[in-house]
């Protein structure tokens, strides 16, 4: 177990933030800035040497091959990133108490780009990484690593809570079909958020962040991955299936936007300051930060996923080639699906769980619970930020898959539109 020191301690005004907003507040300056660029040089790289991509067919034959051969060692060690997990623990004490599995959790991953660049060169050289179960973010990270084939199939068999409990949203995932190397963490949704003092709602349009009437009051993601996803759904076209064509139509429309002088600024995590402040008043925003904002601010900043669409993003859990008790992180992946281990989780770190068998749970937590315990769980069981509904989740869209020569393609066209 980790154990406490002033960055995690209690009242730290960091780990108030990380307990439900998205993580870019610690990584902007790596995945925004030149070391980004450099992580990101380094992916396109590395899969421009990666061997012929393996087939859905085929990952499921290597994993068939591979987990009759493995066996429980009793440890698994988890590598995940910083204030991530329920404050206590709980969730992995009473793992141990029950499997006998014994975790060394570890808060290593800081961004993306920087983590595949020091575990790249390690699984490369055909040695194990030190971890069992690592948690990265969909993008460009995650579709180098299954080009680089660095990845261990998933034993199937394994995840009977995941099968059961997991909603059909997270058990259908372009960017990994049949859930083969990864299952999630946890996700949030990129939306719309708007100051009620400046912007009269509700804002239903994904146009609204072209409108001229907020002109220079608009904030923008500096985030590609975010930004293009934003522009080619304002476009009609559908994130995931999309080409290199489109790319460069959403980014003339985004171009647009920002050349008619409706930007304010392209925001890293400081959009929510500026929004709270009115500098600006409507921007594209993190379902998590919008929450968390209303609840430790009391403000009433608004959120909502347009209805041409939003973004969806999701950390997942995953076990890297070579790990060395790959069968005791297969365990400890499922056991993040039985309902009551989400429902402590989710109360940890607020983002939106794949197990929607959770709430009820949390709900009946909040009710036996007093003082502002039950406030904060009340609002989590309710926040529709926290449980989107059905029919948001069809309007949530996964980044573009892109790996190898694709990531400069991809970056050569979104970067001008941030950088001008």
């Amino acid at each position: 177990m980790t154990e406490q020191t002033p960055e995690n301690a209690p009242g730290n005004p960091a780990l108030l933030r990380g307990m439900t907003q998205r993580r870019y507040g610690r990584r902007d300056v790596l995945r925004l800035g030149g070391i980004a660029a450099a992580g990101l040089g380094l992916a396109a790289c590395g899969v421009a040497g990666a061997g012929k991509k393996v087939s859905l067919t085929q990952a499921q034959r290597i994993a068939a091959a591979y987990w009759p051969k493995q066996h429980q060692h009793g440890v698994v060690n988890f590598a995940n990133w910083p204030l991530y997990i329920d404050p206590d623990h709980e969730t992995l004490k009473m793992f141990t108490q029950q499997t006998g599995i014994n975790v060394h959790y570890s808060e290593v991953i800081q961004d993306d780009p920087s983590w595949f660049a020091k575990i790249d060169p390690i699984i490369r050289s055909g040695q194990p990484i030190g971890y069992d179960v690592m948690v990265v973010t969909d993008g460009f990270e995650f579709s180098d690593l299954v080009a680089l084939q660095e990845l261990t199939p998933l034993d199937q068999s394994m995840l009977k809570n995941f099968h059961k409990h997991a909603a059909p949203k997270f058990q259908r995932r372009s960017f990994d079909p049949g859930n083969t190397y990864s299952i999630p963490w946890a996700s949030g949704s990129t939306g719309i958020a708007w100051n009620p003092k400046y912007v009269s709602g509700p804002i239903t349009s994904i146009n609204e962040l072209w409108n001229p009437k907020y002109k220079g009051h608009v904030g923008m993601m500096s985030d590609i991955q975010e930004i293009g996803n934003f522009g080619l759904i304002k476009l009609g076209i559908d994130p995931e299936s999309s080409t290199e064509a489109d790319w460069r139509k959403a980014a003339q429309a985004l171009k647009e936007q920002r050349q008619a002088g409706i930007v304010r600024q392209y925001y890293d995590q400081s959009y929510i300051s500026a929004l709270t402040q009115g500098n600006i008043w409507i921007t594209m925003a993190w379902s998590g930060d919008i929450f968390q904002q209303n609840i430790s601010a009391g403000t009433n900043l608004q959120f909502a996923v347009p209805q041409e669409g939003g973004n969806i993003w999701t950390d997942n859990m995953m076990i890297p080639k070579h790990a060395q008790n790959p069968v005791d992180a297969m365990k400890l992946m499922d056991w993040f699906y039985k309902p009551e281990i989400a429902a402590l989780l989710t109360e940890g770190i607020n983002y939106i769980t794949a197990v929607p068998d959770a709430r009820q749970i949390i709900t009946t937590d909040a009710a036996r619970a007093a003082g502002s315990k039950a406030t904060t769980l009340q609002q989590v069981a309710n926040s529709s930020l926290v449980w989107p509904s059905a029919e948001t989740y069809r309007r949530l869209y996964n980044y573009v898959s892109v790996s190898g020569a694709h990531v400069d393609a991809y970056k050569s066209i979104f970067e001008p539109v941030v950088a001008g």
